[in-house]
């Protein structure tokens, strides 16, 4: 059920619901069989391939290409998979312009890349539209390994786990899966359910038992998991939001973005999902884009992001700044909020201008304010409650070494709760696959 609005700036059905639901359509609609030929045939096919070393998985990308080019893109599907399970989802949020496609020596030459991610797309959708994996089971080793997490972290090193022949038992706190895949993107990105369509063909390869609303720290306990199971991997993401430093900023109608997000995602009717007038969003990153531009896709009037330093240091690509400045969101950068105004709930933000210099951010005396009855904090996230005191942290995150090995024998973690990532959905799947296969000769020897 949409909760109701605290607030009388925030309100349901801005915008028909017909055109709401045009506004969300799939942002990048999958290649035809034609256009994927044209598209392929584009590539180079370069020995030693740029974009192959700029994928944190490791996909052998003219291989895959190559395969589409000739007809064969369920072949082309098990090249993608082999690599990266969540090959289907990330062809649809991995950020390709700073990754394999910068890289492209196409973009290089022309300014114009291969489009690899939509290559992607169109092998792995095929793949799984005619069903059934293209992995089978090895022969069962009979080990049992948790896995707490069924965001990509866990989901990747819960099937490769399986596939070696393990027993896995997979818990996530939430009610169903997919972590960020399903709760934490924008909708518009993977629409019609895609999420939870890839979670289950992914299940498909068997050996891996499901058991959700479990949550570390209170049904499960890492000391039990532990003693009950070979081998202990966790992909528990980042459950707690930081909080913003500014005044008054516990007042009605101000709220991390990420709940705005997971809230969003689950909505059966986006027509009845409220939101501001006026909106302003805190933060620069893929976050805070994606609560900016839903915002102006369910009929905020006016969408504004402030973020502290310049624009070349928000951590969102170029392409979805200007993905965000092309759906009307404004942005301003250098400066930072310093207090939430209003009777009870929010009405205004008052901002000031800071420099970055060498002692770090100093505000320079100039300010002004910004009418606003919604504002979303997108200024990261951090571990939640229920992570064991006895694993070491490093930055606020587990301290991991190697392929995901914690400061405790027999546990793993990876993801965006590890140390040493870069918070991406592929990064996360490398990070499974990688903890899996150091889990699988541990337990092998």
């Amino acid at each position: 059920m949409i909760p109701t609005p605290r607030t009388p700036g925030i309100a349901p059905g801005r915008l028909p619901a017909e055109e709401i639901a045009q506004n969300f359509a799939d942002i990048a609609p999958p290649f035809t069989t034609h256009e994927a030929l044209v598209a392929a045939d584009r590539c180079y096919f370069c020995y030693d391939a740029p974009c192959v070393a700029a994928c944190p998985t490791t996909i052998d990308i003219p291989l895959f290409i190559r395969q589409i080019a000739t007809g064969t893109p369920e072949a082309a599907a098990r090249t993608i998979l082999s690599q990266n399970i969540l090959g289907g989802m990330c062809a649809r949020v991995c950020p390709t312009e700073t990754l394999c496609e910068e890289a492209c020596v196409r973009e290089a030459a022309e300014g114009r890349p291969v489009e690899i991610g939509r290559l992607q797309r169109h092998a792995t959708d095929t793949a799984m539209a005619r069903g059934g994996q293209p992995f089978e089971r090895a022969t069962p080793t009979g080990r049992r390994v948790a896995v707490v997490g069924a965001g990509p972290a866990g989901l990747a090193c819960a099937h490769r786990l399986a596939m070696l022949g393990h027993d896995v038992v997979l818990h996530d706190a939430r009610p169903k899966g997919g972590g960020l895949n399903e709760f934490g993107i924008a909708a518009y990105k993977a629409p019609d359910g895609f999420a939870q369509a890839e979670l289950e063909w992914l299940l498909g390869i068997g050996g891996i038992e499901v058991r959700y609303g479990a949550r570390l720290g209170g049904d499960l306990s890492l000391k039990d998991l532990r003693a009950s199971y070979d081998a202990v991997f966790l992909g528990i993401g980042l459950g707690g939001v930081n909080a913003l430093e500014a005044g008054g900023a516990d007042r009605d109608g101000v709220r991390p973005a990420v709940e705005f997000i997971a809230e969003l995602r689950q909505a059966e009717d986006l027509a009845r999902l409220a939101v501001g007038r006026r909106v302003v969003v805190v933060g620069g990153g893929m976050t805070a884009i994606d609560a900016a531009v839903q915002s102006k896709l369910l009929g905020a009037e006016e969408v504004t992001i402030l973020y502290r330093r310049g624009r070349e240091r928000m951590s969102a690509s170029d392409y979805e700044q200007d993905l965000a400045t092309a759906h009307g969101v404004r942005i301003i950068s250098g400066v930072i909020p310093v207090r939430m105004n209003g009777n009870g709930a929010v009405r205004e933000v008052e901002c000031a201008y800071v420099e970055d210099g060498p002692q770090g951010l100093r505000e320079t005396g100039e300010t002004f304010t910004l009418k606003a009855d919604q504002v979303l904090t997108a200024i990261g996230q951090a571990l939640g409650e229920g992570v064991p005191p006895k694993l070491e942290l490093e930055r606020g995150k587990i301290r991991v070494s190697g392929a995901g090995r914690t400061s405790l024998p027999g546990v793993w973690a990876g993801g965006d709760c590890a140390s040493g990532g870069n918070d991406l959905t592929v990064t996360a799947v490398a990070e499974g696959r990688d903890a899996a296969m150091d889990i699988h000769r541990a337990l092998t020897g």
